[in-house]
């Protein structure tokens, strides 16, 4: 395991250990052990586990340098596999509900013998929960809330986890001798932020091997389908996979309508008969006739000359819509103009805004994000660690931000990097709209991102004023996750979306892709038009390590579905460019003489 794996299984452990009720001193000792272990270089921990020298490090005692070691070389601990063992697998779930922290969980198993959800649902719906010394009603109905949201956003999985779980399920259709094409469909190929499921289509002349290796997959759990042309699995992660197996020259008639929308191909299909054609998945035939659609392509054929969307888009007068806009959102219209916009594609991203360090509550070190931005071949970084009302997240306070300025400085003097670092803050926009530090402090940065942290359940109108005060601040760059959302887990805060864009475009403030697979805001049903009026987007990982870096892939996602294009994206220009950008927006903010 690298330190950031191995530091997340030793803040699973301290949380446990508190939800058995250990004593306290013991569960700190594991969390600030995880900490200590991410301001570490990986190099470093990879000399002191060989030398077994790691118990030298303050904070970390022998029994723990012994798990880290176990962890590092084996990718196992037997104490942390027993510990888990030990507690009711319902205990583990409550922790998925937000703000149900360890603490209150040991209380109501302890007090109402709850050890389930389905146990905490009802002790809250009967008030038992509320009459719990530290609850009350107020967090009873936050528990229900949790639980609603868990129930509601259950049967949807995240872009990100669905593609990844995907692709190699795709590459190993590919790689079966008896496919000639093969793809995902579906809400994963048009980029939705979450996926209901999986959708593979294989075209084949010889379905029954392609059947059989798919539902010998590994990570099958359940086999709920098997047939000559069609078979569904239940994977591990609980996800239903779903394979259609089609003739080749089915194939692309199929791809366009298992793809969707549904609103997109009922406006395709009304296209076609404006035209006197029946499109749907066996074909494109004329409309008039005997039999079904399905009949009619086997009886006279199904425009063999089409072996391409592309072709299929064309045979009804439109350039080829890209996958991501087929929502029957006016991409129809646009393409019978040939007017789609060349879409941004993440080969055209120079580097990343809004990243995180060990400084702050990051999984690793300054240096360790730069090498792993130059990996990905981005020419710049910019590091934008929480500030000091972030307590949660060890945010920086005046003097240590300072401290990481001049270090940044430093790093970009030496030259050891490729890549340029750009030092800027993730600053709180405190409940009022200020912001968390002085503009004296603010000035020095090369960037400022501010966002929300605190107070989530402001009204619409109060936390519309909050942002636009905070985008009014002259030093501010770029406004993050606008909303506050996080997928599958809570909505976002309610804001007037017109005002706080059009206060963006009045100050040439950015707002972000923040492209965190969990957050994907601004929503891309936002951008289309924000863009077209002149406001700029940032796409930003809001990496906490180096891997999530790559993040940036599902952002472009997003800006894709929004018809963002390279030129609409900070993200997409030179170093100089960005460079000149932000002077000038600091030469801007400067109070006139």
């Amino acid at each position: 395991m690298n330190k950031g794996e191995i530091a997340a299984v030793l803040n699973d452990i301290a949380t446990l250990l508190e939800l058995k009720g250990e004593n306290p001193f013991k569960v700190r000792a594991y969390a600030n052990g995880a900490r200590i272990l991410e301001a570490l270089p990986e190099e470093e921990i990879a000399r002191r586990v060989s030398e077994e020298t790691l118990q030298e490090v303050k904070g970390i005692g022998e029994a723990l340098a012994q798990k880290i070691a176990e962890l590092h070389t084996t990718g196992k601990l037997e104490f942390f596999e027993k510990l888990r063992a030990s507690l009711p697998p319902g205990l583990r779930e409550m922790l998925e509900i937000p703000g149900l922290g360890p603490k209150k969980i040991k209380a109501v198993h302890e007090q109402l013998a709850v050890d389930s959800i389905m146990a905490l649902e009802a002790a809250c719906r009967e008030g038992r929960v509320a009459a719990l010394a530290g609850f009350g009603e107020k967090t009873q109905e936050k528990i229900l809330e949790g639980i609603a949201n868990r129930k509601a956003y259950g049967q949807r999985h995240l872009w990100a986890e669905a593609f990844a779980t995907a692709e190699p399920i795709l590459a190993g259709l590919r790689a079966l001798a008896q496919v000639q094409q093969a793809e995902h469909a579906g809400s994963l190929r048009r980029r939705m932020e979450t996926v209901g499921d999986l959708d593979f289509l294989v075209a084949t002349e010889d379905a029954q091997p392609v059947v059989d290796w798919f539902v010998r997959w590994p990570e099958v759990k359940e086999i709920t389908a098997q047939g000559a042309t069609k078979a569904s699995v239940r994977l591990q992660s609980g996800i239903q996979a779903d394979l259609r197996l089609v003739p080749p020259e089915q194939f692309v008639f199929a791809l366009h309508h298992f793809t969707g929308s549904k609103e997109h191909n009922v406006q395709m299909r009304q296209r076609a008969l404006a035209r006197g054609l029946s499109m749907s998945e066996w074909g494109l035939v004329p409309a008039e006739g005997v039999g079904t659609a399905k009949e009619k392509a086997e009886q006279m054929g199904r425009r063999t000359d089409i072996t391409s969307e592309a072709e299929l888009f064309a045979a009804l007068g439109l350039q080829e819509i890209p996958p991501e806009l087929r929502e029957g959102l006016g991409e129809i219209d646009v393409a019978e103009q040939r007017a789609l916009p060349c879409l941004v594609e993440a080969k055209e991203i120079r580097g990343v805004f809004h990243n995180h360090t060990t400084e702050s509550d990051g999984h690793n070190t300054l240096e360790e994000m730069v090498a792993g931005a130059q990996a990905l071949g981005l020419d710049y970084l910019g590091i934008a660690d929480h500030s000091k009302s972030s307590v949660q997240a060890r945010g920086l306070d005046e003097t240590r931000l300072l401290a990481q300025v001049a270090a940044i400085r430093q790093l970009n003097a030496s030259q050891r990097f490729a890549t340029h670092v750009f030092a800027g803050t993730e600053c709180d926009i405190l409940p009022d709209g200020r912001l968390d530090f002085a503009d004296e402090i603010l000035a020095q940065l090369d960037y400022v991102v501010v966002a929300v942290h605190s107070a989530f359940r402001q009204g619409r109108e109060e936390m519309t004023a909050r942002l636009i005060r905070a985008i009014e601040n002259p030093y501010t760059t770029m406004l993050a996750h606008p909303t506050g959302r996080l997928l599958l887990e809570r909505p976002g805060y309610e804001i007037d979306f017109d005002r706080v864009i059009d206060a963006a475009i009045a100050h040439g403030v950015i707002i972000e892709i923040n492209a965190s697979p969990w957050r994907l805001d601004l929503d891309w049903r936002h951008w289309r038009r924000a863009a077209e009026r002149g406001l700029l987007c940032s796409i930003n990982p809001d990496a906490h390590t180096v891997a999530q870096l790559a993040y940036f892939h599902a952002g472009v996602a997003v800006a894709r579905k929004g018809w963002l294009t390279r030129e609409q994206m900070l993200t997409s220009k030179p170093l100089a460019e960005v460079r000149k950008h932000f002077a000038q927006r600091k030469q801007r903010a400067q109070p006139s003489s």
